[in-house]
């Protein structure tokens, strides 16, 4: 794999990981339109953890404040903090499970099915449709209970063209959360999925890891992480200001094609 695909690989991951576009479902898209899937399976493991530990650190990065603050207030027992941890707690349940017992069978049904992974562009489409409806009742504080929900969806945006920033987000939303405590809970709360998954596929592979350039890692890494915060902090500003609809169309659009090729290919 040369350093341009693997640059590309990073701006996808980067861009995909917070856009409610579906990283993984763009990431099986680039490597059948790049031609690098051989490759890939050949040295994928280590460029995909790399990969994720970038938008995992642009995460913080960006939320690097509320994060300080939530852990200040759980070293002081604080209930408030205490309770925020505990909700993201138990929105991970669900996707642990499912990457638990399911992740392999999900892998081996989507990869390379490229008509699968656009019928679940169309439902990222709906979902950020439903999302980007103007609603009067978005008053409602997280709770154990709708957090809990949340992380259901996120357990379903397991499967490749489903978006886990607009499905969360978008369930947030319809139970009535304000839009800036959606979109921050929704990126706080996969965090520590990502480093979960991260340790997990490294615990799995153990002596199958094979060696990767350091100077392709690098490259992987800084376009993912660059890329990462500013489409973090890009769609923040969306969905406090209604703007999803044209992910949608795009979803839409992509879901369509890949639909397309799939069926025609």
């Amino acid at each position: 794999m040369d350093y341009i695909k693997v640059i590309i690989l990073g701006i996808v991951q980067g861009l995909t990981e917070f856009l409610p576009v579906s990283s993984s479902g763009h990431l099986e898209l680039a490597k059948i339109l790049l031609g690098s899937t051989s490759a890939l399976e050949s040295q994928g493991l280590l460029l995909t953890l790399i990969l994720h530990a970038a938008t995992a650190l642009s995460t913080v990065v960006v939320f690097r404040k509320d994060i300080a603050e939530l852990l200040q207030q759980m070293l002081r027992g604080d209930s408030e903090g205490l309770r925020f941890a505990g909700m993201i707690v138990l929105s991970m349940i669900p996707a642990v499970g499912v990457g638990l017992f399911f992740k392999d069978a999900i892998e081996a049904l989507f990869n390379g099915n490229l008509f699968l992974v656009g019928g679940m562009l169309w439902v990222t489409a709906f979902l950020l449709f439903v999302a980007n409806r103007p609603s009067s009742k978005n008053k409602r504080e997280l709770s154990p209970k709708n957090s809990f929900l949340i992380g259901l969806m996120q357990a379903f945006a397991i499967l490749p063209g489903v978006s886990r920033s607009g499905s969360t987000i978008a369930t947030a939303i319809a139970m009535g959360i304000n839009r800036s405590e959606a979109a921050r809970f929704s990126f706080l709360m996969v965090i520590p999925l990502i480093f979960g998954s991260m340790a997990k596929s490294v615990l799995d592979a153990q002596s199958a890891v094979v060696a990767v350039p350091a100077g392709l890692l690098i490259c992987g890494f800084v376009s993912a992480f660059i890329t990462g915060i500013i489409a973090c902090r890009w769609m923040i500003a969306l969905v406090e200001k209604s703007r999803l609809q044209y992910f949608a169309y795009y979803c839409l659009i992509v879901g369509t094609l890949a639909i397309s090729y799939g069926v025609f290919s």
